[in-house]
């Protein structure tokens, strides 16, 4: 049975020259980065070129710079340490951010470190920047702003330059989840106003397990994990190195092709809305279709309909991966708290298809038929 991989926001296939780079830290150089001998030098030194390589293509300093074992680590060490360390008592948000960021949010206010605001969003998971500027005008402590880049269910995309200007006028701090745009947007961390970012490899074809927190280098904090001085004292524990070579190298495909590949992925993305148009009556999108959103991510409003609920097994049947919402999440019985926050109609059934470098055209086609001969074989 063929397979058609439509799930690229959950996990990406790892590039083969991504392997390829990984695997002598695999086999043959396994020194401790930590040692001082000749095998941990030579480890370390492939940890600080590949540190290197990640600043220079997003414009920063080496020293900003921390490897972590993924986005959800690098989240809540910026959050949680601006709390500890920064003096952090309110936070504002968004309720369609990833659950690294929301639950993180909670958890702390649940314990009454935090004062937690909520932005609102609109039907296409927009912020109002006006909105934000009032909470800014009348926080009430030390503020720590979090609002991710763009949305990993809807795609929309967040003004990240504006927010991080408005949080430098009024004195607050600047965090966004960068995951789903790092790799593939170019982000210049000297023009943009922000203290932390987050990012994970396997989201633009490097492996899982490896990420960054990108800390700016005028903030100050202590380590999340402590237990060592690795990571210039910043996180305690053995380095990834493979994982870490990996994500380096994963990051240079990504951006030495970049054009190209937003070029050739958007007219993927398009594609498939205008199929899909064409072959199902009354269908919908969640979120935005165009230059608004994600080029990678499109999710799927289909009208109503009896095996509704089963459309991912149907798909999965036909060999055509795809998700609901949010792969982090599937396993439980909860909807969407995305779908929720912009009002998306319950009896319409969502599927997010996301792309990459790797999908063609003709499995677009294939996908739009076997929705198509979903409604065509049920009356509604």
């Amino acid at each position: 049975m063929r397979s058609i991989y439509l799930d690229n926001a959950a996990t990406t296939f790892v590039d083969k020259e991504v392997v390829e780079a990984m695997l002598p830290y695999l086999s043959e150089e396994y020194g401790n980065p930590s040692s001082i001998h000749q095998m941990g030098n030579r480890t370390r030194v492939a940890i600080e070129e590949a540190r290197k390589k990640v600043a220079e293509w997003l414009n920063a300093h080496p020293s900003e710079i921390f490897f972590t074992s993924g986005g959800t680590e690098a989240d809540n060490t910026a959050i949680v340490q601006s709390v500890l360390d920064l003096g952090v008592t309110e936070i504002i948000s968004t309720p369609i951010e990833h659950h690294a960021v929301e639950h993180t949010i909670l958890a702390l206010e649940k314990r009454g470190w935090i004062k937690a605001k909520w932005l609102t969003v609109n039907e296409y998971g927009q912020i109002s920047l006006d909105e934000l500027e009032e909470f800014l005008k009348n926080q009430g402590g030390k503020t720590l702003v979090s609002i991710m880049h763009a949305n990993n269910e809807i795609g929309t995309l967040n003004p990240i330059k504006r927010i991080g200007e408005l949080c430098r006028v009024y004195g607050a701090y600047f965090h966004s989840d960068t995951v789903q745009t790092v790799g593939h947007f170019r982000i210049d961390l000297k023009s943009i106003p922000v203290d932390f970012i987050a990012a994970s490899a396997h989201k633009f074809h490097g492996p899982k397990g490896v990420g960054f927190l990108y800390i700016n280098r005028n903030v100050k904090i202590k380590p999340f994990i402590n237990g060592g001085a690795q990571e210039r004292n910043m996180r305690g524990g053995t380095e990834n190195v493979a994982g870490i070579v990996g994500l380096a190298k994963a990051m240079e495909l990504a951006y030495q092709r970049l054009d190209e590949d937003i070029e050739y992925i958007s007219g993927l993305k398009q594609y498939m809305v205008e199929m899909l148009q064409k072959n199902i009556s009354d269908i919908k999108f969640n979120g935005f279709t165009n230059e608004k959103s994600l080029y990678t991510v499109l999710n799927c409003s289909f009208p109503p309909h009896p095996q509704g609920m089963m459309f991912l097994y149907k798909l999965d049947m036909a060999g055509i991966c795809a998700s609901a919402g949010s792969a982090c999440s599937s396993g439980s019985n909860a909807g969407s708290h995305v779908l929720r926050a912009i009002k998306a109609p319950s009896e319409r059934h969502a599927i997010r298809f996301s792309f990459s470098k790797y999908n063609k055209r003709e499995e677009i086609d294939y996908v739009v038929k076997v929705m198509r001969d979903i409604y065509s074989s049920v009356k509604v």
